[in-house]
C-alpha cells in the first residue's frame, strides 16, 4: 500500500495593516458654518457616498447619531457631530441631507444606522450594504474587518463601536477609528458587487436593498416591551411577573427622563432578583444583589414602591405576550402537534436551499413569516404553491426569495398533510 502524503495547509497572507486614513482624520464639523462647508466638500466629489454613524448604545436611552461619517471620491471624508453645537440636528444637517440626495449610500449594516440617520432628516435614495451583500454572497464572518481583510487585503484598527459616543471631547483614537469605517466602504463595495455578480445574486441582492431601504425602522410593532427583560422566564406566576411589568416601566421613565440606558439604571438580573423575592420592606430590598449598592439605596423607596404597585394590581397579560401571531415554536408539539412537523419539515427544505444557493436560511426567509405560514397552513388548501406565493408575497417576501422557497415549501407542506 503506497503511503499518503497530506498536502500542507494554505495559510491566508497577512493582511495589510491599515491603522490610520490615508488622508488624516479630518477636523469634527460641529457648528452650521463647519457643516455647511463640509456640505460643500461633499458636493464637489462624485459618485456613491459611504456613510456610517456612530451612538452610544448600553450608555443613552436614545438611539440618536452622535457622529456621523460621509466619504465620497474626490472629497474625502467628513466627520459630523450633529449634537455638539446644541441646535436642532436636522435644521443644522440639512446642507449635508440634501448634497447626500445625488447618489446612492454605501452602509456596512444598514438596519443598525438607519434609524438614526432618519432622526436627523436623512434618507437614501438608494442604498448598498455590504453586510448584507456578504450574507447574501455566504461568507461566514460579514463584519466589516473581516470582510475589508477578505476582499481587499486590509487590516482595519481595533474598533471602538462599543465605546460612548456621546462623551465630550471625542478622543482621538476614537475618530481614527470612526474615519477608518468609512475609509475603504466604497472599494469593499465593488469588490462584494464582483463577487454576488459572479454569483448570479446581483439582482437578488438590489431587491434585498430595496426592501431595506423601505423598512421603516423608527417605530417598535412590539408590545410589552417589559417582557424582553433578561431572565423573565425564571419568574414563575403572575404576581412576579407584574412585579417584572411594574419595577422595568419605572426603570424605563427614569431612563428616558435622564436619557441613561435602562441597564446602568437598574440591571435586568436586579428586576428579576426582586420580582421572586418578593421583598415588603426596603430592608428586605436592600440585602437583594445590587439593590445593597449606594446609588440603588438612594433609589429603594422608588423601587419598593414599583413593587407595592404590583402587589395591588397582579394581574398582567398572561404569561405568552398576546400577539397576532404564532406562539413559541417550544410549544407547538403539545398546542399544535401538526403545525410543529409542519415548520420542521419546512426548515429542513429551506436549509437545502440555503446549502445550494450558499445563502443563510434566515436570508432566504424571514423566520417568523415561515412560522406564521405553517401554524396557519390548511392542509386542504387547493393549489398550495399559489396560496403560499400569496401568503409570503403579502408578509413582504421578495420576487428572489418566492423563486426559491415557494416550490420547495409546497412539496414539504404537502408531505405532512399526506403523512
Amino acid at each position: 500500500m503506497s503511503e499518503q502524503t497530506t498536502e500542507p495547509a494554505l495559510e491566508e497572507p497577512e493582511p495589510t495593516p491599515l491603522p490610520h486614513p490615508a488622508d488624516g482624520v479630518p477636523e469634527v464639523s460641529v457648528t452650521a458654518r463647519q457643516i455647511g462647508a463640509a456640505a460643500d466638500l461633499l458636493a464637489v466629489g462624485h459618485g456613491p457616498f459611504a456613510v456610517d454613524a456612530e451612538r452610544a448604545s448600553g450608555f443613552r436611552y436614545s438611539n440618536r447619531a452622535y457622529l456621523i461619517q460621509i466619504r465620497r471620491a474626490g472629497s474625502g471624508t467628513v466627520l459630523i457631530d450633529p449634537v455638539g453645537a446644541g441646535e436642532d440636528p436636522a435644521a443644522l444637517l440639512r446642507p449635508v441631507a440634501e448634497v447626500l440626495d445625488d447618489d446612492e449610500w454605501i452602509l456596512h449594516a444598514a438596519d443598525q444606522d438607519l434609524a438614526c440617520l432618519a432622526e436627523v432628516g436623512m434618507w437614501p435614495k438608494a442604498l448598498y450594504d455590504t453586510e448584507l451583500a456578504g450574507r447574501l454572497a455566504g461568507f461566514e464572518r460579514v463584519n466589516l474587518a473581516a470582510m475589508v481583510q477578505r476582499l481587499l487585503g486590509l487590516g482595519l484598527a481595533k474598533g471602538h463601536g462599543a465605546a460612548d459616543w456621546s462623551k465630550r471631547p471625542l478622543p482621538a483614537e476614537w475618530l481614527n477609528y470612526a474615519a477608518l469605517d468609512v475609509e475603504v466602504l466604497i472599494e469593499l463595495r465593488g469588490a462584494i458587487a464582483e463577487v454576488l455578480a459572479g454569483q448570479g445574486k446581483s439582482d437578488w441582492a438590489a431587491q434585498e436593498f430595496n426592501h431595506l431601504r423601505s423598512t421603516d425602522f423608527t417605530t417598535s410593532t412590539r408590545r410589552d416591551r417589559w417582557r424582553r427583560t433578561s431572565g423573565i422566564h425564571k419568574v414563575r406566576d403572575r404576581r412576579g411577573l407584574a412585579a417584572v411589568r411594574e419595577l422595568w416601566t419605572v426603570r424605563d421613565r427614569i431612563a428616558a427622563r435622564r436619557d441613561i440606558a435602562p441597564g446602568r439604571i437598574l440591571p435586568d438580573s436586579a428586576i428579576v432578583a426582586a420580582a421572586i423575592a418578593n421583598p415588603t420592606t426596603i430592608d428586605e430590598l436592600l440585602v437583594l444583589p445590587v439593590f445593597g449598592g449606594p446609588k440603588q439605596r438612594r433609589s429603594a423607596a422608588t423601587w419598593l414602591a414599583a413593587l407595592d404597585a404590583a402587589r395591588e394590581n397582579p394581574e398582567p397579560p398572561d404569561s405568552v405576550e398576546p400577539h397576532n401571531g404564532p406562539p413559541p415554536p417550544s410549544r407547538w408539539s403539545r398546542r399544535k402537534p401538526e403545525a410543529a412537523a409542519r415548520l420542521e419539515a419546512a426548515r429542513a427544505a429551506l436549509s437545502r436551499v440555503s446549502e445550494q444557493v450558499t445563502v443563510p436560511p434566515e436570508n432566504l426567509l424571514s423566520p417568523d413569516l415561515l412560522r406564521r405560514l405553517c401554524w396557519d397552513w390548511n392542509p386542504a388548501t387547493p393549489e398550495p404553491a399559489a396560496v403560499i406565493e400569496e401568503f409570503l408575497s403579502a408578509g413582504g417576501a421578495r420576487p428572489w426569495q418566492l423563486q426559491l422557497t415557494v416550490p420547495l415549501l409546497a412539496q414539504a407542506l404537502g408531505k405532512t398533510a399526506d403523512a
